[in-house]
């Protein structure tokens, strides 16, 4: 990511911290709304969830300049959605619930701009999820 994309994700969180319950529970409604199964992966009180999804958050946008510091976090958060039933395929449905919640939370502070570069963290996320689960023999079998 480039320093100005990175910039733009930090200043952005910021306005949504203060709303960060409403932040939590909106995203959830609107994944929900895209794909009713997966709520059948979240066993806990979404209140609970909803915290731990914006801690974790916080973490990745606080250090998106030094990513070294929560990448093997993020590899082992990705090892354990693959045990709760998270599919590759659902990192879509949550990249279009997060950017959703972010422009109807910012509403007219959302721009273009921001989410190209909310896309583009998700992105470094989900692909480090997405390695941590990935075998050798899946690998293998991967086309070239």
């Amino acid at each position: 990511m480039a320093p100005f994309e990175i910039d733009l994700v930090q200043t952005s969180f910021d306005k949504v911290l203060p709303q960060a319950n409403e932040a939590a529970a909106a995203f959830y409604r609107r994944l929900f709304e895209l794909d009713p199964a997966l709520r059948r992966i979240f066993h806990s009180d979404l209140g609970h969830q909803g915290k731990k999804l914006m801690h974790m958050l916080g973490i990745i946008v606080d250090n998106l300049h030094h990513p070294e510091r929560f990448v093997p976090g993020i590899h082992a958060l990705g090892r354990r959605h693959v045990e709760y039933g998270v599919r590759h395929d659902h990192y879509d449905t949550f990249r279009t619930a997060l950017l959703w919640t972010l422009e109807h939370l910012l509403g007219e502070d959302w721009t273009f701009d921001m989410k190209r570069a909310w896309t583009a963290a998700f992105r470094f996320v989900a692909t480090a999820m997405r390695e941590a689960t990935t075998t050798d023999a899946d690998m293998e079998l991967t086309p070239a």
